[in-house]
């Protein structure tokens, strides 16, 4: 009895948490089969504990697929509404035992929308109401400085308002989903085909819209011829390569014209222009640019990233990294930070320069209240690093190196040449003083291309004037990078959530492949929504409903209000949806079974040559594999395949005429000819 309850989000959390506290002599134990930590600081006995994640999850008190409008919503354990949290009743009997006998309660959950509601729903329900009286734990990284200093500065919370708004959210988002997704399900249901989740989410929805819009642009783009004219000139027998002035030709008779014009003609430099332009250096990353980034760089989708982020937070390398802001407030010690770096090898010497020279770091436009900009926190792993994390590491290292960083200079040459009337133009660049671009090394991306040394009035020979035929470039597709972009720009998401639900429609089978192609059943599905229920995948209202929820988290109070809104939106939909429920159901019905028969029929089987290779799952050990439809009677022919992952048949193999699929999942897509004895794995 008598003792302070530290409840943290997560088990490496409290782990770092009562090192820190206790200079590393705290004792573990466990409680309801839970890790916790205690020890003694200045007199007083203090445990720590950790949830795992949300241990609390809404739902409704009926849980029956088949019914729906459903509005009324509570807060339940999530191991009685998800059957993959078994561990999260075990938690919650531990927290609620620990909290019997504490005195003080300390929320020091990760300070954002989500920790908060994690930490406010312990509070509420498994410690009986006492969020009102705890206390507050704000930090930005797992070091042990930071861990005491935020402990020396132990506050209580006025109002709440990022927990209220965070709650706030999920019933928002759990009424959203579920009504829609039921409605929509059970008129498929009604179509007569088996019951298949079929969904569409408050920021799912919008965002699906993004790329079928896209997509539509993709499939009505007619290609326009053009030509493209090019030349190489010589100058004392060097070569210099131009291009027309006039991007496009758009027709073959005027192209073959220039050209005959050009060929076999004198040259003459009618002006050399250079000049220096200053290119400054990058701001330190919020989430957004880091997994837009890091997707450019290493192809790594932004869902993954946020997750190797957060174990490079919990490891105490880097900081929160779910974080809006782009700056490096004073508060932080930079030096301090930037001495720790100066301790690795591959950044000793950028980070000496910075110390010797005492520079400051830019600021970047965006800001967060709660977190600084994600940065190093200067120490060094104290376990290796995978290839991924590593990576990751690298990237946000440099990153923050290279906003201490010089403005770069380039010197660009732009170099026009005639032919009688004909222009033609060379440019070209180079980094004469690299500043910022040292710092951040091979993710710079600036590649430079020189220009001879040649003067205004100079005579070139015409060595070739070619002229090429193009097409007009359809529009390119969304990538992970890009969408993510997009979404920012359109406002719709959290810095949180917005690359959970990019992995949502990939999963759903609503798009696929790396450059995000929209399936035939994301096309129904958002074509009907449109049709029938437009508000609900427009931007316009998931907008303003997260501006008004920005509101909550300021003012702490006016969520109920936001949600009684929502619903009546959702019941003049949902009423709209019932009228239409026949014509729903034939359209996604039969867009399912489309998508069910490509998913399933992989190509002619290439040893009996009448049967088809079919996708067929194991019930013994749930596993996928390849096998023939005339098996076992005429044919035995198999191959295993990928257990995780979207299918996507692409070709048959030039070398041995087995299926070549592409598979998909959270990252790049990877394509591999399914027979394991195909010649062409052996080249």
């Amino acid at each position: 009895m008598g003792y302070t309850l530290v409840i943290c989000e997560k088990p490496d959390a409290a782990r770092r948490v009562a090192s820190a506290l206790s200079d590393g002599t705290s004792k573990s134990a466990l409680v309801e089969g839970t890790s916790v930590y205690s020890f003694t600081l200045n007199g007083e006995e203090f445990v720590v504990c950790a949830a795992q994640g949300h241990v609390y999850g809404i739902s409704d008190p009926i849980d029956e697929r088949t019914v729906y409008p459903v509005f009324d919503v509570e807060w339940y354990p999530s191991n009685l509404v998800d059957d993959d949290s078994v561990g999260a009743g075990r938690r919650v009997s531990a927290i609620k035992k620990l909290s019997s006998g504490a005195t003080r309660l300390v929320n020091a959950c990760d300070f954002d929308a989500e920790g908060e509601t994690i930490g406010h729903n312990l509070l509420r329900y498994a410690c009986g109401g006492r969020e009102a009286d705890s206390l507050r734990a704000k930090f930005s990284t797992l070091t042990e400085e930071d861990l005491k200093r935020a402990f020396d500065s132990l506050e209580p919370e006025p109002n709440q308002g990022l927990a209220r708004a965070g709650r706030a959210r999920h019933s928002i988002d759990f009424v959203w989903g579920v009504n829609m997704s039921r409605a929509l399900s059970q008129a498929v249901l009604g179509s007569g085909i088996r019951y298949r989740t079929v969904s569409i989410g408050r920021v799912q929805g919008p965002t699906l819209r993004f790329l079928a819009d896209r997509e539509r642009e993709i499939r009505e783009f007619v290609p326009t011829p053009y030509w493209k004219i090019s030349g190489v000139f010589d100058v004392n027998g060097k070569k210099v390569a131009a291009a027309y002035a006039q991007e496009k030709i758009r027709t073959s008779a005027a192209a073959k014209r220039i050209r005959e014009d050009c060929l076999g003609e004198g040259a003459v430099v009618a002006s050399v222009k250079r000049r220096m332009v200053q290119v400054g250096p990058p701001p330190p990353f919020d989430i957004g640019e880091l997994q837009k980034e890091v997707y450019r760089i290493f192809g790594i989708s932004p869902s993954r990233t946020l997750q190797i982020a957060e174990r490079l937070y919990l490891g105490a390398l880097i900081s929160y990294p779910r974080t809006g802001s782009q700056k490096l407030p004073p508060s932080l010690n930079l030096r301090g930070i930037v001495a720790g770096i100066s301790k690795f090898q591959e950044y000793s010497r950028i980070a000496d320069e910075i110390l010797r020279s005492g520079a400051k770091p830019v600021q970047g436009p965006k800001s967060d209240p709660a977190h600084p900009a994600i940065h190093p926190t200067g120490e060094k792993p104290r376990h290796p690093l995978g290839r991924f994390e590593s990576s990751i590491f690298d990237l946000v290292v440099r990153r923050f190196l290279a906003a201490f960083g010089a403005s770069a200079r380039r010197e660009l040459v732009d170099v026009t040449i005639m032919v009688g009337s004909h222009k033609f133009v060379a440019s070209g660049g180079r980094t004469v003083f690299q500043g910022w671009m040292d710092h951040y090394g091979r993710y710079a991306g600036y590649r430079d291309k020189e220009i001879l040394q040649i003067s205004e009035g100079d005579r070139l020979l015409t060595s070739s004037v070619d002229a090429e035929e193009k097409f007009e470039l359809k529009p390119n597709r969304y990538n992970p990078g890009s969408l993510l972009e997009k979404m920012e720009r359109e406002e719709i998401g959290t810095k949180a959530t917005r690359a959970d639900i990019i992995a949502t429609l990939v999963d759903r089978g609503y798009v696929s492949g790396e450059n995000m192609e929209v399936s035939e059943l994301g096309f129904v599905v958002i074509d009907v929504m449109e049709r029938f229920a437009p508000t609900i995948v427009g931007t316009g209202l998931t907008r303003k409903i997260e501006e008004k929820l920005e509101v909550v988290e300021d003012a702490g109070s006016g969520e109920a209000m936001i949600l009684r809104e929502t619903i009546r939106t959702i019941a003049d939909q949902l009423s709209v949806l019932g009228a239409e429920e026949d014509a729903l159901g034939k359209e996604i019905g039969s867009a399912l079974e489309m998508t069910t028969a490509k998913q399933f029929v992989l190509g002619r089987c290439p040893v009996c040559k009448s049967g088809e290779l079919r996708l067929i799952t194991s019930r013994a050990t749930g596993k996928r594999f390849a096998g023939c439809s005339n098996y076992p009677s005429a044919c035995r022919a198999s191959s295993p395949l990928p257990q995780k992952g979207t299918i996507k048949v692409l070709k048959a193999c030039d070398d041995c005429s087995w299926p070549v699929i592409s598979v998909t999942g959270r990252g790049r897509p990877w394509r591999l000819c399914i027979n394991q004895d195909c010649p062409g794995r052996k080249k």
